[in-house]
């Protein structure tokens, strides 16, 4: 079952950052036999790294082995919307940090994937204990 790409990953080899892009590349040639998919929310996060042209995202991600086309179904609506009323009900109780909505969004539709491949290993572990992550 493909594995869900987090925006930062892609940021990582697109900008061929000095600390990550080597290590993100790596594991995304590593996990590429599973495939490789990108959530929406990651897909519009990603406009102004290539400056609103779409032709030259969608160019970058073909040609890395991203499936950049699968839709947002109820069920992600479903997950989403369970764990983001979850996580504000905890932070009105100071229990956890402010989170944006963008990672509820993408953990929810990782969620009905493998797991989803990210840097940002801490936070999905507090908003989706159950995830599993792989972290470059």
């Amino acid at each position: 079952m493909a594995w869900v790409v987090d925006t930062v990953v892609l940021i990582d080899v697109l900008e061929h950052d000095p600390q990550f892009g080597t290590r993100s590349a790596r594991l995304l040639d590593a996990r590429a036999g599973d495939g490789l998919v990108l959530c929406p929310i990651s897909y519009l996060e990603l406009a102004p790294a290539f400056e609103g042209n779409a032709e030259l995202q969608d160019e970058f991600l073909d040609g890395i082995g991203i499936d950049h086309r699968h839709d947002w179904s109820g069920e992600d609506t479903r997950q989403a919307y369970a764990t983001w009323h979850g996580h504000v009900e905890n932070r009105r109780r100071g229990q956890v940090p402010k989170r944006p909505l963008a990672d509820v969004l993408i953990g929810a539709f990782a969620s009905r994937f493998e797991g989803l491949i990210t840097r940002n290993e801490k936070d999905f572990k507090k908003i989706f204990p159950e995830l599993t992550l792989r972290v470059p």
